[in-house]
């Protein structure tokens, strides 16, 4: 931690908030509406996908969604549950995972971002996103989790957070593992989806100038690991009990 500072500078509290309509501003590239339209009523009617929490999500202004990541249907789920358009951070392997990735990136406004190491130049595109009131979307693991388990978050999810200083917001995702799981074609398989939101956790604004050490940046992606970790356990209580 910086200097004479306290752990308070992680907070995950209560915040009485509604689920954000669409600013009047806002529009949605194509695709990103087409996948919204189409995916909707699909995944309702054919995954009976779940969403909890959704009255957590703050009512205006910038915030971050971090969640964990099986596959590309993570995205497709957030952007379903999620009235307003997330700006997505993408790892560059799968920005660039054939020709036809980068075009589509692009069209709906994702950001290609190393969560490895530094990487000044995304840093600033993504703090300019929620400078202008944007919702950024990051999964915090960076590349997909091969055996369905939450595995460590890379510390620059909480640089991003400090940087910002704006609210950030852990989701925990499940059934879209199990749905893709051995699937050819990366065709899915009709399975229980749900998306649960938690408490926002607030980052106080670390300036430009002042250097965030690696130990605080490696404390806070711990911290909001915990914290997915904590609605997947809920997830899985909850289809226990359903079964």
């Amino acid at each position: 931690m910086l200097p004479g500072e306290s752990p308070s500078r992680f907070q995950a509290t209560p915040f009485p908030a509604r689920v954000p309509l669409p600013r009047q501003s806002e529009r949605f590239p194509f695709l990103y509406r087409l996948l919204r339209d189409l995916g909707g009523p699909i995944f309702r009617a054919v995954f009976d996908l779940s969403v909890e929490g959704g009255q957590r999500l703050p009512a205006t202004g910038s915030f971050i969604l971090a969640a964990n990541h099986h596959n590309y249907l993570d995205g497709v789920v957030l952007g379903v549950a999620v009235p307003r358009k997330i700006v997505f951070l993408v790892m560059p392997s799968v920005y660039h995972a054939t020709p036809l990735h980068p075009p589509f990136y692009r069209h709906i406004g994702s950001i290609p971002i190393n969560l490895e190491r530094p990487d000044p130049g995304a840093i600033k595109r993504t703090l300019r996103v929620l400078e202008e009131g944007g919702i950024l979307g990051i999964f915090p693991e960076g590349p997909f989790s091969l055996e369905g388990r939450l595995v460590r978050g890379q510390p620059g999810v909480a640089l991003i957070a400090l940087r910002a200083g704006v609210p950030v917001v852990p989701v925990g995702i499940s059934g879209t593992y199990e749905a893709l799981a051995g699937r050819r074609w990366h065709m899915p398989r009709p399975h229980p989806l749900t998306v649960r939101f938690g408490l926002p956790m607030y980052f106080e604004k670390v300036g430009a100038e002042v250097r965030i050490p690696r130990a605080l940046r490696e404390e806070g992606a711990r911290r909001i690991m915990a914290e997915i970790a904590r609605l997947l356990a809920k997830n899985r209580s909850q289809a226990a009990v359903g079964t």
